[in-house]
């Protein structure tokens, strides 16, 4: 998957926990991507992160502090 279409469905789980409040928000998005992304969305996202995340939601940002790393690669 590529990293546009990653940060559009990022960003709509940003939109949708927004709702949540700030914190609740962050640990949604995490909670969200740790159960329900594959390991290959998840790396792709956060090498978009450690690359500057370019249109990524503060939140997303955020939420992927706390997101494990795949093993595989």
């Amino acid at each position: 998957m590529d990293t546009a279409e990653l940060t559009r469905m990022a960003n709509q789980m940003a939109d949708y926990f927004a709702a949540y409040g700030h914190d609740e928000a962050v640990a949604g998005i995490a909670d969200h991507i740790e159960k329900f992304w594959d390991p290959r969305m998840r790396r792709g996202l956060l090498d978009h992160v450690r690359a500057g995340g370019a249109g990524l939601d503060p939140l997303v940002i955020e939420a992927s502090a706390r997101l494990t790393l795949p093993a595989d690669r």
